[in-house]
């Protein structure tokens, strides 16, 4: 036998196959480990909340992104089954209800203190001359990873704020357009992605963009911030970091109003929407996107943030 067939035969026989299995669905499943597989590396994003709305007298904040937790090199047992949670994404605040946007629900493999990305939360409620408050970004355990963005607050006056955007690799997504103290949208750092932007009339915004997801394939580049100014053009929404989607602007409906964007998958926030103007009192904020759960074998090898991750 060659040297050549000596060396293909041990590498054969010592080779551990490569594989992964992605879950980007919410609901709760169970990961059974293949035969030879004895260690494994994991992302999961959690979902990001829902935005909220503005009306003249109540008013809710932009949702937040979830957060990105990564654990590697897990020790795993062929034939066993292991817990798998991907959240679901928050429900926006429809127009004219007094109540706060509902949060993004947490992706986590085994358990929530061994790997999980954390749900961001939804807008906040509040009345009269109190500020609607953003959502607070989800958090995340693991060896690594980042919080989401917070959701943009809305002020008392009329304005309104972006979504969060998804947690990254080794730094948090990137804050929604604030109104209070207007502030923001911010890109993502790590890899994660942009808070969302908002359509404006003078100082005022009146509906707010989605934030950007965060993708599973390993940490690459930020994702840019929503554009906020005082046109009315459609793009509003943040971008995604590291190959994630990015948010929906929303619908304009009038110079003033509007609803507001999704976030993007995997994790970004929801926007808020507009005051209702001319008898549009339909629609609502943005809804959160769902999270995502990726397992990669073997986990010796193939490790998060970025070694030997981006394919399978």
């Amino acid at each position: 036998m060659s040297d050549f067939k000596k060396l293909m035969t041990v590498a054969g026989d010592d080779e551990v196959a490569r594989g992964e299995s992605v879950y980007a669905v919410p609901g709760t499943f169970s990961w059974t480990c293949p035969e030879g597989v004895t260690s494994v590396s994991v992302v999961a994003i959690g979902a990001g909340g829902g935005g909220g709305m503005i009306d003249t007298f109540n008013k809710s904040g932009g949702g937040a992104g979830g957060g990105l937790g990564y654990k590697n090199d897990y020790a795993v047992t062929p034939g066993s089954s292991y817990t798998v949670r991907v959240g679901e994404g928050g429900q926006g605040v429809t127009f004219g209800k007094t109540s706060s946007a509902s949060a993004g629900t947490d992706s986590y493999f085994v358990n929530t203190s061994t790997c999980k990305g954390g749900g961001g939360g939804g807008g906040t409620y509040a009345s009269g001359s109190s500020n609607g408050p953003g959502g607070s970004g989800g958090t995340y355990t693991g060896d690594g990873g980042g919080n989401g963005g917070a959701g943009g607050a809305t002020h008392y006056s009329g304005g309104g704020g972006g979504g969060g955007g998804a947690g990254g690799y080794a730094g948090n997504g990137g804050q929604g357009y604030s109104d209070d103290p207007n502030s923001g949208p911010t890109a993502g750092s790590g890899g994660g992605g942009g808070g969302g932007g908002a359509q404006a009339s003078g100082s005022v915004a009146t509906y707010g963009g989605g934030g950007g997801g965060t993708g599973y394939l390993g940490q690459g580049s930020n994702g840019g911030a929503g554009p906020n100014d005082g046109g009315a053009g459609p793009d509003r929404a943040g971008y995604g970091g590291s190959g994630g989607s990015r948010g929906h602007s929303g619908m304009n409906l009038n110079d003033f109003s509007g609803d507001g964007g999704d976030g993007g998958f995997p994790g970004g926030g929801g926007g808020v929407c507009g005051e209702r103007q001319s008898g549009n009192d339909t629609g609502g904020g943005g809804r959160g996107a769902s999270g995502v759960v990726r397992i990669v074998w073997p986990g010796a090898d193939r490790q998060f943030p970025s070694t030997d991750v981006g394919t399978p």
